[in-house]
């Protein structure tokens, strides 16, 4: 590849690059075969975790493998292998898998951690651009990639090939969540902070379930209205004897009352209530508790459990605080 000689070569030696690794990634799927199914396999029967190493840039593109794997429900880390000499080898145990990283396949500090990693007893998958290397020989599973050169314009800077690890790092952890049936309530539990953790929390995880302002159908409008300003809910859940919801009374119900009824303040939270009220599941989704509230133009939900039973209450501030945002 030539040096580029002016502005508009620029975005020639970008497009040359891209096409290397793309060209280098749809080799690697091509070349996928049993030895890929048996690390699947040994990963996903693994009890304990998985180390991955790696020198240099090799070793950045391990942390990023180690993180996805973790995300997605394989315990990983990574272990610089100079540091596994001098102590280190210490967070390796029997039963562990260890993912070598190598594009050479001889890289020299990976290469003298090999013996002690096997007195370990822990499973070695190599990930190397060399069949024939020391690495690749050693290992118990090796994961063999190709590339026809780097991408960089002096053929020295490693891109093409590492490029081509985090695919099949990629490729490794895709394959694991359908191994162990990794589902997106699983990945929210894991990222209860992140945009999907936000958008599969339920509404049990968001409402209110002490001190609910809760009354029977007897109760005293009297009685109602001080609940109802102690609770600040904005709201009075009726309930019948087994804490069944039978109807709310809101505070937009007082003020209607109050304009057209003289005599409310005499009447009970049966006569008074609306008896068809919106409410919704605990173990729904807060972004339906939106939703229901925005379609109903209301601000507080009551949570049920499976016996419509009061549990719970959701306000829509709750939610929003929640950054779940609009829903259009």
């Amino acid at each position: 590849m030539k040096q580029p000689s002016g502005a508009s070569a620029y975005l020639d030696v970008a497009r040359e690059v891209l096409t290397v690794e793309s060209k280098a990634i749809a080799r690697l799927a091509g070349s996928l075969d049993e030895n890929f199914v048996r690390a699947v396999e040994r990963i996903a029967k693994c009890r304990e975790r998985v180390v991955l190493t790696g020198m240099g840039k090799s070793g950045l593109i391990c942390r990023k493998i180690a993180a996805t794997l973790t995300s997605t429900g394989t315990q990983a880390g990574f272990l610089h292998p100079s540091e596994a000499m001098h102590g280190d080898l210490g967070i390796i145990k029997k039963g562990d898998v260890v993912i070598a990283v190598s594009n050479s396949g001889e890289t020299r500090e990976i290469i003298d951690i090999i013996p002690h990693v096997k007195i370990l007893k822990a499973t070695i998958i190599a990930m190397t651009a060399n069949a024939e290397s020391t690495l690749a020989q050693e290992s118990d599973i090796p994961l063999i990639y190709a590339i026809e050169r780097e991408g960089c314009p002096l053929n020295l800077a490693p891109m093409a090939s590492t490029t081509t690890v985090l695919a099949l790092g990629d490729a490794l952890a895709a394959a694991l969540i359908h191994a162990k049936k990794f589902t997106a309530e699983d990945f929210n539990l894991y990222h209860p902070r992140g945009r999907l953790g936000q958008i599969l929390l339920k509404v049990r995880d968001l409402m209110v379930a002490e001190r609910l302002p809760v009354v029977r159908r007897e109760t005293s409008m009297r009685e109602v209205l001080s609940i109802m300003v102690s609770s600040n809910v904005g709201a009075v859940f009726v309930a019948g004897t087994r804490g069944h919801l039978r109807g709310i009374i809101s505070d937009g119900d007082i003020k209607r009352l109050i304009e057209r009824d003289e005599q409310f303040m005499r009447r009970t939270a049966g006569e008074v209530m609306n008896a068809t009220p919106a409410w919704i599941y605990e173990d729904a989704l807060a972004r339906e508790a939106l939703i229901r509230m925005e379609e109903r133009r209301i601000t507080v939900l009551p949570a049920l459990d499976r016996r419509k039973r009061i549990v719970g209450v959701i306000h829509i501030h709750d939610i929003i605080k929640h950054n779940y945002g609009k829903t259009k």
